[in-house]
């Protein structure tokens, strides 16, 4: 498990091992994300992008996930009519034009997790383009009030009320238990790394393990809607990936965020890192 106590920023000083391993893992994630987006063509199928982040990342020493990739096509990157889990496996859709897409993949490498979301499309798509753009104000938000340490159920309702002002629908709440975030930790090297419906088992006991502890603390790993979330951001390393819909369109980004216990603001919470896809896309449009 991991504990984050004195963690230094990013932008005030070097990370430490233990975070510079997972800001390795996430890098390792997105580049394998970019490679796959700049093959997909028409007629690639959700199956086929998902076995394709598999093959790349295994290629680069990947045994061990805490999700196997998934990849959503068109009106499924908003998970239109999605009603039971088993719905967002990839499935036979096959990318057109001008369509819509999200890869996300959570590997394990060298004991260390990632799980990171990755929008695009294949050619112009201007309700894709408006949506990654809206979602750098929730970015901001999550982090300025984390750094608040305002309850994380209450973060998640502002997240909600920003969603409806910028006209758009909430669809990480389409996700089991309607998770924004949920914790991540490191966990033990195994020559042999079962998966459960897509889940890394090691993974998913040490996310059992820290809802057994958490539910006697008063925090969960998970951060819903719910009461269960009704407590303030809990130290450690949370996979973030707030989720925009809008007619049949969606994007989305995921990335880890720090909290730790210092009572410096600026180093009390902090994306693990800033060089990635997105964020470099919203510099690049500022300064273009």
């Amino acid at each position: 498990m991991t504990s984050v106590t004195s963690a230094t920023s990013p932008g005030a000083g070097e990370l430490t091992a233990g975070l510079r391993g997972f800001r390795e893992v996430q890098r390792l994630a997105y580049a394998c994300a970019e490679a796959v987006a700049a093959q997909l063509k028409p007629g690639v199928t959700e199956r086929a992008a998902a076995r394709m982040q598999r093959e790349w990342l295994r290629e680069r020493g990947v045994r061990d996930w805490f999700h196997l990739p998934f990849a959503w096509f068109g009106d499924r990157t908003a998970f239109t009519n999605f009603r039971v889990p088993l719905q967002f496996f990839p499935t036979h859709r096959e990318l057109e034009p001008g369509m819509a897409f999200i890869l996300d993949m959570a590997p394990i490498h060298n004991g260390y997790p990632a799980d990171i979301g990755y929008s695009g499309c294949l050619g112009l798509n201007p309700v894709h383009d408006r949506l990654l753009a809206d979602l750098e104000a929730h970015r901001e938000l999550i982090l300025r009030e984390v750094r608040e340490r305002r309850p994380l159920r209450e973060i998640y309702e502002d997240v909600d009320r920003l969603m409806v002002r910028q006209g758009y629908a909430n669809r990480h709440r389409a996700y089991p238990f309607g998770v924004i975030a949920h914790k991540v930790d490191r966990v033990r090297q195994r020559r042999w790394s079962p998966t459960l419906f897509g889940f890394g088992t090691q993974s998913l006991r040490g996310l059992a393990s820290d809802a057994l502890h958490g539910h006697r603390d008063g925090w969960s790993p998970l951060w819903s809607p719910y009461s269960f979330s009704d407590h303030p951001p809990q130290p450690g390393l949370w996979a973030v990936e707030p989720h925009l819909g809008f007619r049949g369109t969606g994007a989305k980004f995921e990335e880890i965020l720090v909290v730790t216990d210092s009572k410096d603001p600026q180093e009390s919470a902090f994306w693990l890192d800033d060089d990635l896809p997105h964020v470099r896309r919203w510099q690049e449009e500022k300064a273009a």
